[in-house]
């Protein structure tokens, strides 16, 4: 077996979630399986046993808060319309966790020691249901705008939403409700272009505070909301990107952030009396989940451009290793930045193979377009690199991590900026020597996908061939077939729907351009996917064909990409087979 392959196949772990009350018990998910499955963990007992067996795979679960159960959500096809699950920790059969309510796209879950709260969403809108014990699950909230179950409070009294009933999805305001009724108990929002997020109550029953997120100095800060007393406190600090809030202190004195700078982790610990911040040592890379246990040890997932994730204390312990023989290293990044047409920096990454440049060069473009490429491990960017091929890896204009400003420019004004910024990256590249400008394809995945048709259609020259998985290529027809949430977005990112501002979604189509390609493109759709619909990226297709274009398509059977690993390496051939040979 080749090593881009070992990378695929080798066994991972997400994160764990333990039990608020029995924390020695945890639910975490792996691919070990051959699908990312999930996992029941006893850490006293040595008990551990995977719980789904779910054909299309389960990435996340999570622990009753006594321990005694396993959560997940399931979806049949991979469409993502499905209900919440159930099952004994030890052992047991499945039941749902909400008998009633009907199948639908999820919004949020959360798990009370008396009650469950779930959120769901449909062609109608966003519903919130609240279940008490062996009684039915009711109804508390609707609305027509997105609504995400986002935390409940320690003691159960109060629940924490997440919303744009506002009209604006991007920039997201906070109500807390009572969670058995639904009344109000107060609410914030920061205003036009400003958005809030909920990162959890504190951990401590009868404490009414609410951890957020907020971004009134243009950057992602911690504040801290007091429903005893209607105050918030926001926590400015100097640092130059992001901070995510990851958990509080058992205490509830102190909260773990993660900073992220040019897609690298930092840790730190804020106390929230003096508003001091106390950076944490660890080793570098990029960090995709932390906590603080109840005994105030911190556990954490890191990985490196180089190197497949761990689950680590601060101490150096791996405690939950996955099963098997480790991944095959990989060639590090390198941290890179450009100016793109506007005159604005621009920040990504590059990995290199062997030998002396210029070398062929894959651009490839993140989905999103609310993500950012870090330094963690792709073993797609290192497949392209064992043959060969240089990666470049941009954060274009709407990415996250550099300001709220540069996250928002694509507001009214999607696709282009992104397409610039890409083009800009690879001259940059070339003008360095690093790459070779006649051997240069894209590829990229969901809003990934959706910029490299753009890149074909307005720039064919450049391309000597491109692969787009799972993405927007006839946005018209995408809107009307996606899910409710991904409409809720479009409304927000093009200014309105098809409706009312049809000629931006029309200039801003890539089936618009598909008579300008002329490089040969692989298309990969998945059949169930509710993201980006088969039907539009057929119409492409079809399209691109019957104008003599050269277009492969491959469909497989799932929604907005798999999660079983024989899937994945296919895909990762058939990607291979097609770019490579053309870049040589």
């Amino acid at each position: 077996m080749e090593p881009w392959e070992q990378r695929f196949r080798a066994a991972s772990v997400t994160f764990p979630h333990w039990a608020r009350h029995a924390p020695e018990r945890l639910v975490h998910s792996s691919n070990e399986s051959g699908a990312w499955q999930v996992y029941a963990w006893d850490r006293a007992t040595g008990l551990r046993r995977q719980v789904t067996d779910d054909p299309i795979g389960v990435l996340g679960g999570a622990a009753t808060p006594d321990g005694a159960g396993v959560v997940w959500f399931h979806d049949v096809t991979g469409d993502e319309v499905g209900h919440w699950r159930v099952v004994p920790f030890e052992s047991g059969e499945p039941q749902s966790l909400l008998p009633g309510v009907a199948d639908a796209w999820s919004s949020g879950l959360c798990l009370g020691d008396h009650l469950v709260v779930a959120g769901t969403a449909s062609d109608d809108g966003f519903s919130v249901y609240v279940a008490e014990g062996d009684a039915p699950a009711r109804l508390i909230h609707h609305h027509a705008e997105l609504v995400d179950v986002a935390s409940l409070s320690r003691d159960g009294s109060l629940l924490a939403l997440a919303h744009a009933e506002h009209g604006d999805t991007m920039h997201l305001a906070v109500r807390v409700v009572d969670a058995r009724t639904g009344a109000g108990r107060g609410d914030q929002w920061d205003g036009p272009g400003l958005g809030l997020g909920v990162a959890g109550w504190a951990p401590v029953a009868g404490d009414q505070r609410l951890a957020l997120s907020q971004e009134r100095e243009g950057l992602q800060r911690p504040a801290i909301w007091d429903l005893t007393t209607g105050r918030r406190r926001d926590y400015p600090l100097d640092l130059p990107g992001d901070v995510d809030i990851e958990d509080w202190w058992p205490d509830a004195g102190s909260l773990l952030l993660t900073h992220d700078h040019e897609g690298r982790s930092q840790l730190h610990r804020l106390h929230l009396d003096s508003g001091a911040l106390e950076a944490i040592a660890h080793q570098a890379g990029t960090i995709s989940g932390a906590g603080v246990r109840p005994d105030g040890e911190v556990w954490y997932r890191l990985a490196s451009g180089a190197a497949p994730a761990t689950i680590r204390t601060l101490a150096g312990d791996e405690v939950l290793a996955p099963p098997g023989e480790r991944a095959p290293a990989g060639r590090p990044y390198r941290s890179w930045s450009f100016a793109n047409p506007a005159g604005q920096r621009v920040h990504g990454f590059v990995a290199i193979p062997d030998g002396d440049g210029p070398h062929p060069v894959i651009m490839l473009v993140h989905g999103g377009p609310t993500w950012a490429y870090s330094d963690t491990f792709m073993p797609d960017v290192q497949a392209f690199v064992d043959h060969g091929v240089a990666v470049a890896m941009v954060n274009y204009r709407g990415s996250t991590g550099y300001g709220t400003a540069f996250r928002d420019a694509l507001i009214g004004n999607p696709g282009f900026p992104e397409v610039e910024d890409v083009i800009a990256g690879l001259d940059a590249l070339v003008a360095e020597g690093t790459v070779d400008p006649a051997r240069a394809a894209v590829a990229g995945g969901s809003w990934g996908g959706y910029i490299t048709l753009l890149a074909l259609g307005l720039h064919p020259q450049r391309w000597v061939a491109a692969t787009a998985a799972v993405p927007v290529a006839d946005y018209v027809t995408a809107f009307r077939d996606e899910a409710p949430a991904l409409q809720a977005f479009d409304r927000t990112l093009f200014g309105g729907d098809p409706d009312e501002v049809g000629d931006l979604y029309v200039e801003r189509s890539p089936l618009t351009y598909v008579d300008r390609v002329t490089a040969p493109v692989l298309v990969i759709a998945g059949d169930n996917d509710s993201r980006c619909p088969i039907q539009q990226v057929m119409n492409y297709v079809e399209a691109l064909q019957a104008r003599g274009g050269t277009v492969e398509i491959y469909r497989f059977d799932a929604g907005h990409g798999s999660m079983v690993i024989d899937e994945r390496v296919r895909q990762m051939r058939a990607e291979l087979d097609f770019l490579v040979p053309r870049l040589r």
